[in-house]
C-alpha cells in the first residue's frame, strides 16, 4: 500500500508539472547605476539642474518634474539656439490655461554623465517662470526621462543618482508608494481640517508649494474649517498666473507621516487640471523635499525615505506681494487687495532696489527675507525717478479669523 502510494503522489506530481506554466524563472538584472550630479533647490523645492541639448553647446537650467507629462523647452531658448520645431495639432493644459504646442522632435538629452537619446521636446514659452524665480527656465524634465530610469533625488546631498532599469534594493527606513502611473503619477493622501478626506493627488515636484485643492472638492467635502482665514494669492504656471486663495490646513498624511497646520492653497480649477473628482488636487515638493525620493517608474513605484528636512519649519508668511525679475530689475506687479504689501504703500511698477539693506538684486534672497511672520521688513524702491522707503509687517496665514 505504501508503494501504490508513494506511486500514486509521483504521477499526481509528474501530471501537476506538466500542467505548469514555466519550469524557469528568469529575474531582471539588477540596476545599474549610470550616473550622479548635483543640483540647485530653489524656493518651494524646485529642483534645478544643468544639461545640454542636442549638438548645442550651451548649459540650460531644466526643472525635473514629475508633475510634466512629457519633455519641453522653453521658446526664447528654442529661438536662441535655433533649435528646428514644427507646430502640432496637440496640446498641453496647465493651471493658467491650454494652448497646442510646437514640438522638436528626436532630440538629445546631456546631462552629466548620461546621454538621453530619442526626446521629443515640446515647446512653451517659460518666462514667467524665469521671471519668478530669477534663473532662467531653459525647460522641463518630465515623464520622457523619468519613465526609461530608477532616479534617486536625495536633498541632503543636493544630489541625483540615475540607475538602469532593473532589480533595486530600497534603504531602510523609508515606505514604498505605488501610484497610478500614465504620465503623471497619481497616490493616496489625507487631508484634514474641519474633516478629514482620503482622496487622491498628483505627485508633483515642479509645484513650488505643499497643497493646491481645486475649489470644488474643497466646497463638494467641506473640508476646509470656517473658523480659518484665507486670503488672496496668486500662483504661476503654465499660460501665466492664475488666482488662488492662501491658507492653512490642519494636517496632510503621507504613508506613516503626519504634517500638521500644512500651508494650503484653493483654486478655481477652470482648465480642470486635476479632473475632479477624479483628483482632489496636488501634492507639492515643499512637502516632498522632506523626503529623499526614488522614483522608479519602469517598476511603478517609488519610494520615499524622511530626512534633514522632515523637520523643517513651513513657511506661514503672508505679503500678498509679487516681484518678478526682468533683466536684472526686481519690479512689484501684483499687490493683493488688503494685505500687508497695499497696507505698506507699495504700487505696481515699484523697482526694488534694496531689501532690509541687502543690495544683491538676487530674488531669491529677498523672498527669504519676506518669510517670516511678523517680522518688519525695509526696502528701498525707485518710483517714477525717485527713491522711497517702505516697511511692511509680515502677515502670518495660521492667525484665525
Amino acid at each position: 500500500m505504501r508503494k501504490l502510494s508513494a506511486i500514486l503522489l509521483f504521477a499526481f506530481l509528474v501530471c501537476f508539472a506538466g500542467r505548469s506554466p514555466a519550469q524557469e524563472v528568469f529575474t531582471k538584472p539588477n540596476a545599474t547605476h549610470l550616473t550622479s550630479f548635483d543640483f540647485k533647490m530653489l524656493t518651494g523645492g524646485i529642483i534645478l539642474i544643468k544639461a545640454r541639448v542636442s549638438d548645442k553647446p550651451d548649459s540650460l537650467n531644466f526643472v525635473l518634474d514629475t508633475g510634466s507629462g512629457g519633455i519641453s523647452l522653453d521658446s526664447q531658448t528654442v529661438a536662441k539656439l535655433r533649435i528646428p520645431n514644427t507646430m502640432t495639432d496637440r496640446s498641453i493644459r496647465g493651471i493658467a490655461g491650454v494652448r497646442k504646442v510646437r514640438f522638436s522632435f528626436n532630440q538629445q538629452l546631456h546631462l552629466p554623465g548620461l546621454t538621453v537619446d530619442s526626446l521629443d521636446f515640446h515647446i512653451n514659452d517659460y518666462a514667467i517662470l524665469t521671471s519668478a524665480y530669477g534663473v532662467k527656465i531653459d525647460g522641463i524634465i518630465g515623464y520622457s526621462f523619468l519613465s526609461r530610469y530608477i532616479v534617486h533625488i536625495d536633498y541632503d546631498s543636493l544630489r541625483i543618482h540615475v540607475y538602469t532599469p532593473g532589480n533595486f534594493k530600497y534603504p531602510r527606513g523609508g515606505f514604498v508608494i505605488r501610484p497610478f502611473l500614465l504620465t503623471i503619477p497619481v497616490f493616496l493622501a489625507t487631508v484634514g481640517d474641519e474633516s478629514s478626506v482620503h482622496s487622491r493627488f498628483y505627485f508633483d515636484t515642479g509645484a513650488g508649494m505643499c497643497l493646491l485643492l481645486s475649489k470644488e472638492f474643497a466646497e463638494d467635502s467641506a473640508i476646509i474649517s470656517k473658523r480659518r482665514k484665507w486670503y488672496p494669492s496668486q500662483a504661476q504656471g503654465l499660460g501665466g498666473k492664475a488666482s488662488m486663495m492662501q491658507g492653512v490646513v490642519k494636517h496632510v498624511r503621507i504613508g506613516n507621516f503626519k504634517f500638521k497646520k500644512v500651508p494650503a492653497y484653493i483654486f478655481e480649477d477652470e482648465y480642470n487640471i486635476t479632473a475632479y473628482p477624479y483628483l482632489a488636487g496636488i501634492v507639492g515638493n515643499d512637502i516632498l523635499r522632506r523626503f529623499n525620493i526614488i522614483l522608479n517608474y519602469p517598476q511603478k513605484d517609488m519610494y520615499l525615505m524622511p530626512n534633514s528636512h522632515l523637520r523643517d519649519k513651513f513657511d506661514y508668511s503672508y505679503t500678498g506681494l509679487g516681484i518678478y525679475a526682468y533683466d536684472n530689475v526686481i519690479e512689484v506687479e501684483d499687490i493683493m487687495e488688503g494685505s500687508p504689501a497695499a497696507k505698506a504703500g507699495f504700487k505696481r511698477g515699484d523697482i526694488i532696489l534694496a531689501v532690509n539693506n541687502n543690495f544683491s538684486g538676487d530674488i531669491q534672497t529677498y523672498k527669504h527675507l519676506m518669510q517670516i511672520p511678523g517680522a518688519r521688513v525695509q526696502f528701498l524702491v525707485m518710483r517714477d525717478g525717485l527713491p522711497h522707503l517702505l516697511e511692511m509687517k509680515v502677515g502670518n496665514i495660521l492667525k484665525r479669523k
